[in-house]
């Protein structure tokens, strides 16, 4: 052992980069190695991939206000670009290993409350202008006082309220679960089934993909999402070919008869910025941006900050290094998200798994957004997914994000109440904003009968007023005449 050597083991000195790429990202400061940042890179795309399949059917199965559908085939490369892109600028800027593509509840959003009420550019547009808002937010370090003015137990009932939703948006894209037709007269609004009870091949290849992505999740298997998803959708392409089936809704499996296409951009830039205030009014898409920004707020600083724990990146005072340009990034991804149409893009958790097989550096974020990039030519692989074989994977959502109900204080009235309603209302009234409103003002509302009124912050008040304004909007315009 030479000098340099016994002197570095007992100073704990870091051994010299050994070339330009390593001293930009740092990885051996950080104790790191390429190999391990590529592995890291791998794991990442494969535990998230399953969004290359998700948003392209959580968008393409809705309509805009006009009856009009996106292509899921434009989706799925929408989707790829923008991850590939913020991905890569993430690493190269922010220096984390923390992959970004579309944020499952946010597709959610855009597709079951912003485009009822607009068009699909409309609704592309004032995802821009969320993602606009969180990089001023940060640039003025307003982002940080308006989620320290919320209750930090009332920010995990939102994404509990929102994992109910997406899992009730599972069950029903599947056929487990459908509408009563009204001229049933009954009090039921929903059944099991189409009937009542489970009928037809495509529901069974749904209730085996549940089976198999329960399994799956609870054995912890890295990418089980994704096998899953893979899994059911050859079980549905052999049961298309030897079962007589009607419809299997949006999408059939059928082996395509090219694997590799070149990508079609049609989706990239249609977006109108401000065409979604015109078409559902000023106060209504004030409200609906804000539910968008508290969305994504909440998701990426709780990404960011537990994925920077877990590679232990975390400075003496518990900061995230960079976090004013990381969280800037990742608004820009909202941003991008728009621009693309691919819904908002966020900091995703599953980064956890390239941070597991040692990955501490941005350089991770070249493989994972890299191996995005190469997804854009494989389009006709992603869109023979039918929706009874992705939809299990939005029910272990819908579980992974409930988990964060036992942070919540049930023995507390004052907030396990707000959060209790906040929780309930999304799914049963199949609005993520309407469900946010129903917390807020439950919360103030008992804040200040139990004569406490002055804990709840002005920006809190003024965001409740907000909704107060929202759910009162159809009898103040009787009154007011308006209509």
């Amino acid at each position: 052992m030479s000098e340099t050597q016994k002197v570095d083991q007992r100073t704990g000195a870091v051994p010299p980069a050994p070339n330009r790429v390593d001293r930009y990202f740092r990885i051996t400061e950080r104790g790191s190695t390429f190999g391990r940042e590529i592995r890291g890179g791998f794991a990442t795309f494969f535990t998230m991939a399953y969004i290359l399949v998700l948003n392209p059917i959580i968008l393409g199965s809705a309509k805009d206000k006009y009856g009009h559908t996106l292509d899921t085939g434009q989706l799925a490369t929408a989707t790829a670009l923008v991850a590939c892109v913020m991905t890569i600028v993430m690493g190269v800027g922010g220096n984390l290993p923390l992959a970004i593509a579309a944020g499952l509840g946010l597709n959610a959003v855009v597709a079951f409350q912003l485009a009822l009420l607009m068009s699909w550019s409309d609704a592309m547009g004032l995802v821009v202008i969320e993602g606009l808002i969180i990089c001023l937010l940060v640039l003025t370090g307003l982002r940080r006082a308006i989620m320290d003015a919320i209750p930090q137990q009332l920010k995990q009932a939102i994404g509990v309220g929102i994992g109910l939703f997406i899992a009730f948006i599972g069950f029903v894209d599947a056929g487990f679960v459908s509408r009563i037709p009204d001229a049933a007269h009954t009090t039921v609004p929903v059944q099991l089934g189409a009937v009542g009870r489970l009928t037809g091949w495509p529901v069974l290849v749904f209730c085996l993909g549940v089976l198999l992505t329960i399994a799956l999740v609870a054995r912890k298997v890295r990418g089980a999402i994704l096998i899953s998803i893979v899994t059911m959708t050859v079980v549905a392409i052999v049961v298309d070919a030897v079962a007589d089936i009607r419809s299997w809704g949006l999408t059939t499996p059928k082996v395509p008869d090219r694997l590799v296409a070149a990508p079609d951009f049609a989706l990239v830039g249609h977006f109108s910025l401000f065409g979604g205030f015109a078409e559902a009014g000023v106060l209504t898409a004030v409200l609906l941006v804000f539910t968008l920004i508290l969305s994504d707020f909440f998701d990426a600083m709780g990404t960011i900050v537990g994925i920077s724990a877990e590679a232990g990146l975390l400075d003496e005072g518990g900061q995230v290094p960079g976090i004013g340009r990381v969280l800037f990034i990742d608004g820009a991804a909202a941003v991008a998200g728009g621009v693309g149409s691919a819904s908002s893009n966020t900091a995703y958790i599953e980064s956890a798994a390239g941070v597991g097989e040692g990955a501490r550096t941005g350089f991770a974020n070249l493989v994972t957004g890299g191996l995005f990039g190469l997804a854009l030519f494989l389009t006709p692989l992603l869109t023979i997914v039918p929706l009874q074989a992705a939809a299990p994977a939005l029910i272990a959502v819908g579980f992974l994000m409930m988990t964060h109900v036992k942070h919540i204080d049930w023995d507390t009235y004052e907030i396990a109440i707000p959060a209790f309603l906040t929780i309930a209302a999304m799914p049963f009234t199949y609005s993520i904003t309407d469900g946010i409103g129903a917390g807020f003002v439950s919360y103030v509302v008992i804040k200040t009968v139990l004569g406490r009124a002055r804990e709840v912050g002005w920006l809190l008040w003024g965001v409740t007023a907000l909704f107060l304004l929202y759910f009162a909007i159809d009898p103040l315009e009787q009154v007011l005449g308006v209509r």
